[in-house]
């Protein structure tokens, strides 16, 4: 119940950043642009919008991440507020569990927005078929987010807020070419390619979690697809939890 309540205001709180509404206000601003330059699709306007509104939706996910998420844990001990809730019968693990949850509902509450608004404006001009594929490729979208956000959680609970910002940024560039890293390994000497190769199995498999092209051309995916990037993302959060739950566990904050 303690994680719940850390939770419920920890989401609280992060709707009410103006990060949230800005980058909210950016994504929906931007599929107004992107609907101005479909004319120039020439007949793709809505594998154009899907494409890009999906994108908008990990890049802008991504950004409040960084800004908000990256600086969870340091606030709090810069502010001095750590100190009178760990002085509860509040246990580390279930502090930083509801931190993750809360950060993750306020990341997805902005990707259900977006991809509302972007059904909406494919409805309008009567492309709004494929509203299935749509809702697939945004729920993935929201267990990449998920990932990424326990990414930063734990760095936020181990170090800065500008080398959290870096390290959370860069363990997402890294998942997103984990495959092709594993291929470049194969080319490196023996000593980088078993370094290249732990780095990209360490890495979060962000690939799986990439569904815009189906998604703009209006197909779905497999059940099992869907199961396995919900149970891949509920496994990678709770080992990156429990790490960080671990090295918090023993911080000093005297």
């Amino acid at each position: 119940m303690t994680a719940v309540l850390i939770a419920r205001n920890t989401y609280r709180e992060a709707t009410r950043d103006r990060v949230l509404g800005g980058m909210t206000l950016a994504g929906i601003v931007f599929l107004l642009v992107v609907q101005a330059l479909t004319p120039l699709a020439l007949g793709e306007g809505r594998k154009l919008t899907v494409d890009l509104g999906l994108s908008a939706i990990s890049v802008l996910g991504l950004l409040v991440v960084l800004l908000v998420g990256t600086s969870l844990v340091a606030k709090e001990i810069e502010r001095r507020t750590i100190f009178s809730l760990l002085a509860r019968p509040i246990a580390r693990p279930m502090y930083l569990i509801g931190k993750w949850a809360g950060l993750a509902g306020a990341v997805w509450t902005i990707a259900v927005v977006l991809a509302v608004a972007q059904w909406v404006l494919l409805a309008v001009r009567g492309q709004g078929g494929g509203g299935a594929s749509l809702l697939q490729a945004t729920y993935l979208a929201g267990l990449e987010l998920s990932v990424i956000t326990a990414l930063a959680v734990m760095f936020s609970a181990l170090s800065t807020p500008v080398l959290s910002a870096l390290y959370t940024l860069g363990c997402y560039c890294v998942g997103q070419w984990c495959y092709d890293l594993r291929a470049f390994a194969a080319e490196f000497p023996p000593a980088l390619r078993g370094m290249a190769e732990i780095l990209a199995n360490l890495a979060p498999n962000l690939p799986l979690f990439n569904m815009r092209g189906l998604a703009s051309d209006g197909l779905t995916t497999s059940g099992v697809h869907l199961a396995m990037a919900t149970g891949y993302a509920a496994l990678y959060c709770g080992c990156v939890l429990a790490l960080a739950a671990a090295a918090f566990e023993s911080r000093d904050f005297k």
